[in-house]
């Protein structure tokens, strides 16, 4: 890791930050909180150890499987094995407070020659787990954040050196500051405005279009726009978890994507009756199908996001979908995710949500959760419930 002593502790002050203002209600001392990490991640998860100890929390820590024991499990390893959870995991998840995840991989590709379909056993046999957080964090008991950690592994496949890598992500965090945890409070603030202001729009369909993109996505009823909530780290876009019925057209990925070991470019999807029927990619479309029929929805949007450039110093393919979703550059970006929805995007209280009402409502349930990525420069509009249009996003900025 190249990243300074002072710029590490900055980095651990900003994720407490994210932490405590991602959950809805306020932490309690002797709140039990997960930190996972990967190896290379270890001296930030120092100190931030140290930090939450500092304050009267029980802090609980995992280290996050190496990359040859990731491909010793999905090789080595029957479908019982794959779908097997430790005793006691399911109670440990019911009275956890909130979890911090430090990724620091040492490899991106150790899992390419992984059938997919023994890594969606692995994520369809852990969502009931996911769900225990869900449910938890919408009722107020559980907050997260998370971020990644320069690594050899990130920098090669984001064409940078270590250096170059480890400056990428300072100055998109704003490590580089003097106080980084005020700037996030200064685009804490100033991007409430946005999601105020879009939430008042009786908006009820959104068309997005650039050169390879023609996509026009139904915003469903009871929605609202999240983002910058602390939840990652670093974050700018504004997304909201659409009504998946109604996406029709075309979709294009520009940005390469990174997932379980594999690489997709300039991924082509054509939606109709909200599905996507035809997948094609320039790489890897044989694993995006794949990945896109894990389970009957996951071919199915989840999330719909804008990133407004004037607030994201981002402006380099990362290969790490945290940074690329957030990518500023010179037209912003918008991305979907294929599979499952936020719940949170719900304008109500999100644990009053039954699974009837959450289907009846549109909202997508996968085991997938793929953000796909598209700097081009576009024009988003919005198609007002009484047939009015109005441009929300051009230029890569919001048009509030």
């Amino acid at each position: 890791m190249s990243l300074s002593q002072l710029q590490l502790k900055k980095y651990a002050d900003v994720l407490a930050w994210g932490l405590f203002t991602a959950r809805v209600k306020k932490f309690r001392v002797y709140d039990t909180i997960l930190i996972r990490f990967d190896l290379a991640g270890l001296s930030l998860a120092e100190i931030l150890y140290a930090k939450l100890l500092s304050m009267k929390f029980n802090v609980s820590l995992r280290l996050i499987s190496t990359p040859r024991m990731e491909q010793d499990f999905y090789s080595l390893s029957d479908s019982k094995q794959r779908k097997f959870i430790y005793s006691g995991e399911k109670e440990f998840f019911e009275n956890l407070n909130g979890s911090v995840f430090i990724s620091a991989p040492a490899s991106l590709t150790h899992l390419k020659n992984i059938p997919p379909e023994r890594i969606s056993e692995l994520l369809v046999a852990r969502k009931p787990l996911r769900k225990i957080i869900e449910d938890r964090e919408a009722k107020g008991h559980f907050g997260w954040t998370l971020c990644t950690a320069p690594t050899s592994a990130l920098a090669e496949k984001a064409s940078m050196t270590p250096v170059e890598y480890s400056r990428q992500i300072a100055k998109a965090c704003f490590l580089d500051e003097k106080d980084p945890v005020k700037k996030w409070k200064e685009i804490f603030r100033d991007t409430a405005e946005i999601k105020k202001w879009l939430n008042a729009l009786p908006v009820r369909v959104i068309r997005v279009e650039s050169s390879r993109t023609d996509l026009s996505i139904s915003l469903g009823e009871k929605r609202k726009y999240l983002g910058v909530s602390g939840h990652n780290i670093p974050s700018f876009e504004i997304f909201v978890s659409p009504d998946w019925r109604g996406t029709e057209g075309i979709y294009f990925a520009d940005q390469p994507s990174y997932r379980s070991g594999n690489i997709v470019r300039d991924i082509k999807l054509v939606f109709r009756n909200g599905k996507a029927v035809s997948i094609g990619a320039k790489e890897g479309a044989k694993f995006a199908k794949k990945m896109m029929s894990m389970d009957p929805n996951a071919c199915k949007i989840g999330e719909f996001s804008l990133t407004d450039r004037r607030f994201s110093r981002i402006d380099k393919f990362m290969a790490d979908t945290l940074f690329d979703e957030n990518f500023g550059g010179k037209f912003g970006n918008c991305h979907i995710a294929l599979g499952n929805s936020y719940t949170d995007t719900f304008a109500g209280n999100p644990a009053t949500l039954t699974e009837k009402r959450k289907k009846a409502l549109g909202f997508n349930d996968s085991a997938l959760h793929w953000d796909l990525i598209n700097t081009e420069d576009k024009k988003v509009t919005a198609i007002l419930k009484n047939g009015r249009k109005v441009t929300i996003y051009e230029n890569g900025i919001f048009r509030y």
